[in-house]
């Protein structure tokens, strides 16, 4: 038999992708209830977190900035200044919002502010996500205390905790899961805290960049701790992912499923491991959700029957079409829906050939610099 005949049968939940549970493709809809200042790029938002279920409302948390003019760009941050920010998620604040179907958004306010300087975080809050634990609640997420495109993004992962969903949340002025040693993968930076209860633990799964720009590759990993605020030790087996650029995860069955897009020779995948540590891809897909938030109902149950998602929220950056130069100028929120769930069966979602209108592909255009290559003009 062929390797792929093999693989075919063997690391697969099905050989047939309708039939496999952890495939999908994925479907967007606009999101009601969310200004974004006609797209001039002083507003943002970006970086769900999951969504949780309380009090018969769904709840998200965001990093929203709200700006006197667009960031200035990652080059450009020694531009920056107390009120101009660097980048899309620089001086930026953790803000909620409830809704009763998903699609129709209440802002709810500011979730947790910026604390004064030098307090961490004093420049900016940003990638939240959120934990519930024995009737409390508590937030995971980055602190920035300088311009992220300086060293602002080698910040570390603090917290906060409150009784109720609406706050008012105290922040832990403490780094939660430090930077690792020198010469170690997450030696720099610490991002995407993503909280699941597994095993009777907090299992808090994270991003790291590791290497120099643009030399650098992206993978994920994840620190173990007996109770909310640790200590948390990370696991010998980092980084878990070679692949991805935000954490989006979710128990399925008796172990951990993952979407994984963007960076590295495994994007655009959807990964399981058994054990929560050693991933495998499950599924290809495309068109998969950035910064995914799924609304996740058992992700503080560790009963081994991870039940799957069905629909989330997730950021775009920028709009085609808008007049606001580069689309980097600011992020907005949308939902996405899927079926990697044991308790659906949606064949609409099962489908994976794609077709789009001509004009999408003829989006991604040849550069000056390659069509003069080709033409040979100067």
């Amino acid at each position: 038999m062929s390797k792929a005949m093999d693989r075919l049968y063997t690391n697969y939940m099905a050989p047939r992708y309708q039939d496999n549970e952890l495939f999908s493709a994925f479907k967007y809809t606009e999101l009601k209830g969310f200004d974004y200042n006609d797209g001039d790029g002083t507003l943002s938002r970006r970086d769900p977190s999951k969504i949780i279920k309380e009090n018969g409302k769904y709840y998200i948390w965001y990093t929203k900035r709200a700006t006197v003019q667009p960031p200035v760009g990652y080059s450009n941050a020694h531009l920056a200044t107390e009120v101009i920010p660097s980048t899309d998620w620089d001086l930026s604040d953790i803000w909620y919002a409830a809704s009763k179907d998903g699609i129709h958004w209440e802002e709810q306010g500011v979730a947790i502010a910026r604390p004064k300087k030098p307090a961490l975080g004093w420049r900016s809050l940003s990638t939240t996500d959120i934990l519930k634990w024995e009737g409390k609640y508590y937030q995971y997420f980055q602190a920035y205390n300088e311009p992220s495109g300086t060293k602002g993004d080698h910040c570390p992962v603090v917290a906060a905790y409150e009784d109720s969903p609406d706050g008012p949340w105290t922040i832990v002025d403490k780094e939660i899961i430090p930077n690792g040693e020198p010469e170690t993968w997450d030696q720099y930076s610490i991002h995407d805290p993503y909280p699941l209860v597994y095993n009777g633990k907090v299992y808090i799964y994270y991003k790291a960049a590791y290497g120099d720009r643009p030399n650098y590759l992206v993978g994920a990993g994840v620190a173990i701790a007996d109770s909310p605020l640790g200590p948390f030790k990370k696991h010998p087996l980092n980084p878990l992912f070679n692949s991805g650029h935000e954490t989006a995860l979710f128990p399925f069955k008796e172990g951990i499923a993952a979407l994984v897009l963007r960076d590295g020779n495994e994007n655009s995948t959807i990964q399981y491991a058994p054990d929560g540590i050693n991933f495998d891809i499950a599924a290809v897909s495309a068109l998969m959700p950035f910064a995914a938030g799924a609304y996740v109902p058992d992700a503080f149950d560790s009963n081994g029957n991870g039940r799957g998602i069905t629909w989330g929220v997730s950021h775009f950056i920028g709009r085609q079409g808008e007049n606001i130069g580069k689309t980097r100028k600011y992020s907005f929120l949308a939902r996405f829906d899927c079926d990697l769930s044991l308790d659906l069966h949606d064949p609409e979602m099962k489908k994976s050939r794609l077709y789009f209108h001509p004009d999408v592909y003829f989006q991604r255009k040849l550069s000056k610099k390659q069509m003069k290559r080709i033409t040979g003009e100067e």
